[in-house]
């Protein structure tokens, strides 16, 4: 069975959400990534450049919070695609079967594919209207 955490994303805020999130579970961040790290084709407008890619919080018990800012031109975050779950398999071809699996009637915005941040990954909305990422590392592979 694949690792399974929440990820949230949120509207220019997710700095100040996991700053408190950090308060009430202790732990360091993992890692926190901005827009402005990412290749130049990737990065988008300037003024999102120090907006959140990417942070993780360690939880106990194994588990991981997750989160990100949304970008401005995939659309504001409303209730209902403010969380995702998200899959961490760890091989491509539990990645493909899961993402074949789940996928299947829903709708995919990103398909599985190698991603800069060195991982296999790939986005859906299953067929009920729940989103999904799933993320393989390839790095240690």
């Amino acid at each position: 069975m694949p690792a399974m955490n929440p990820y949230l994303n949120f509207n220019g805020n997710a700095e100040e959400a996991f700053n408190f999130y950090k308060s009430v579970f202790g732990g360091d961040f993992t890692m926190i990534g901005r827009f402005k790290d990412m290749p130049e084709e990737y990065r988008g407008p300037e003024s999102e450049w120090n907006k959140i890619m990417h942070i993780s919080l360690p939880i106990k018990g194994g588990n991981i919070l997750m989160g990100s800012d949304s970008p401005e031109h995939m659309g504001k975050v409303i209730v209902g695609n403010h969380m995702h779950i998200s899959l961490h398999p760890e091989t491509k071809e539990e990645a493909d079967k899961l993402f074949n699996g789940l996928s299947a009637g829903g709708n995919v915005v990103m398909p599985m594919a190698d991603a800069f941040w060195g991982a296999y990954f790939g986005m859906f909305v299953d067929r009920f209207g729940i989103s999904w990422m799933i993320n393989v590392d390839t790095q240690q592979k």
